[in-house]
């Protein structure tokens, strides 16, 4: 089992930067995909961005080249830089994390380890 914990939410304006983290605990040696989704109000839940074990990424195409996502092993801690934030980018962040072999890194159904979340707002 893999507990996750978000951190780092909050209430921005238009153009202003944020940094999101999620700290992992539990049977984190097993972990081999982990990534950053979001759901507004009224709306599905989406892949943001993914880094594997090797350190590849991928993003969604609204947040490439605003949005990094990366992690630290040793803290055993994701992030999510985001910049340029924009009242589109408000929602409900999440954390997520899968031990098998994933090909579809930003689908949610493929992700088993979930956190509970951490609001972002961005005012215009």
């Amino acid at each position: 089992q893999v507990q996750l914990v978000e951190s780092g939410g909050g209430s921005v304006q238009a153009g202003g930067s944020l940094r999101l983290s999620c700290v992992a605990s539990g049977s984190t040696s097993n972990i081999n995909l982990m990534g950053w989704f979001r759901q507004a109000p009224g709306k599905e839940r989406e892949g943001v961005a993914a880094i594997g074990s090797g350190g590849k990424t991928e993003y969604e195409d609204s947040v490439k080249g605003r949005f990094t996502v990366s992690k630290d092993d040793a803290k055993n801690t994701l992030y999510l830089e985001m910049n340029s934030l924009q009242p589109e980018d408000s929602a409900m962040y999440y954390c997520a994390a899968e031990d098998a072999a994933v090909v579809w890194w930003l689908l949610e159904v493929y992700f088993t380890y979930w956190g509970q979340g951490t609001q972002v707002t961005v005012s215009s």
